[in-house]
């Protein structure tokens, strides 16, 4: 269950998270708070319900897709291995960067290196206990690094306490980025299609699946806070910091030379269990929960071993395609997540009769409606590429 948990947290703290954290901090300042504990109590009422269906259901989204409609179980499996396909290359990209930022080697040699590392976990013989140590450890360094440079960067906790319960300024596009991001795509079901993998399932379960579920968004949300807190005390004491790279900048003026190897580390961690989740979770929806684990290693090393082909190639993700992917996530959450809900609401059978609790399902049902918003969002930037004209 640890491992499922730091699989989670892990997948959604990728270079984009680094990325939008950073950005928000530096347009909102400390209001920034509130939009980040808004984005945890909505990722909260979307993972319990998302655990607590898979888990005692025992199967996968897709499977239990296919079972409320015929076909949108493998339409849903689509979006996700598609979106997850093209953002596994941003992801490798962000390796690249990351060791770049450590060590000043070439961005394409550290991604090709560290998809090459992630691929070795799932050449391991026992590949499901490499992963979760592997996610496990690589989070844990990642909270201890953040919280040493966000005591260095001596925030004003106190401004950043008050507005998350008084913002001074709420802004709703914010709040929907962060949902997407820590419960958008592949992501929504990283931990959970791990949970079921590692044969935790069934009501008996239902406990330490919802903790679990919990504490994933919770070791997300530290995270964020984290490096909110880091980037805000550099901002507050006046400095500007280069619009092309927020974050890296924010940690060399708090910690200095060392404070760039810190965010090199940082980047690359967050982006190597990026690598791993994303993977691992868009092959879940291609293969059976009771199939074969080693044509399941097989097809996740083909996949990594494709992105970093192309990665190679091009030196990053085309951004037409991460836009196109960015709009296969918007859907993926709406349609999946609306699935789970009605099993939930209608399929008790597919529960093993347990009684879902109907508070649950009403907050997850107000959740759902923020996706259909966030499916939305998501689509306007790719219709106006395709029209040429604003949506």
């Amino acid at each position: 269950m640890l491992g499922a948990m730091f699989l989670m947290a892990t997948s959604s703290i990728g270079p984009g998270f680094i990325t939008q954290t950073a950005n928000f901090t530096v347009q909102l300042g400390a209001a920034f708070a509130f939009a980040i504990l808004a984005s945890i109590l909505i990722d909260i009422c979307v993972q319990l319900n998302v655990w607590r269906v898979i888990g005692l259901s025992g199967m996968r989204a897709q499977e239990l897709g296919n079972k409320v409609l015929p076909g949108i179980g493998w339409v849903l499996a689509g979006l996700v291995f598609i979106g997850g396909a093209v953002f596994n290359i941003g992801n490798i990209a962000g390796a690249g960067l990351g060791t770049n930022a450590m060590f000043g080697a070439d961005a394409r040699i550290g991604g090709a290196i560290s998809a090459v590392l992630a691929i070795l976990i799932f050449l391991s013989k026992r590949a499901g206990m490499a992963l979760d140590r592997i996610v496990v450890i690589l989070g844990a360094v990642m909270i201890l690094l953040m919280l040493y440079v966000a005591i260095v960067a001596a925030p004003p906790v106190g401004e950043a306490l008050k507005n998350t319960v008084m913002p001074e300024q709420v802004d709703m596009l914010v709040i929907t980025t962060l949902v997407g991001g820590t419960v958008g795509g592949y992501i929504t079901f990283a931990g959970a299609h791990r949970m079921i993998d590692s044969g935790i399932r069934g009501p008996e379960s239902v406990r330490q699946i919802t903790n679990t579920s919990i504490l994933g968004i919770v070791v997300t949300g530290v995270m964020r806070v984290l490096l909110f807190l880091a980037i805000l005390g550099v901002v507050a004491s006046g400095v500007t910091l280069a619009a092309d790279n927020v974050a890296a900048d924010a940690f060399r003026h708090a910690a200095g030379e060392i404070g760039l190897r810190l965010f090199g580390i940082v980047l690359w961690a967050a982006a190597l269990t990026s690598v791993i989740g994303a993977a691992y979770t868009s092959v879940t929806f291609i293969t059976r929960s009771d199939g074969s684990v080693k044509v399941r290693n097989w097809l996740t090393i083909g996949l990594i071993g494709v992105c970093t082909v192309i990665f190679l190639f091009v030196g990053q993700a085309p951004q037409q395609l991460l836009i196109f992917a960015g709009a296969f996530n918007g859907l993926i959450l709406p349609i999946g997540f609306g699935v789970l809900l009605w099993v939930a609401w209608r399929r008790r059978d597919l529960l093993q009769g347990y009684h879902y609790p109907r508070w649950l399902v009403v907050i997850g049902t107000l959740a759902w409606v923020l996706t259909l918003v966030l499916a939305v969002t998501s689509f306007l930037p790719a219709i106006e590429l395709m029209t040429g004209n604003p949506a």
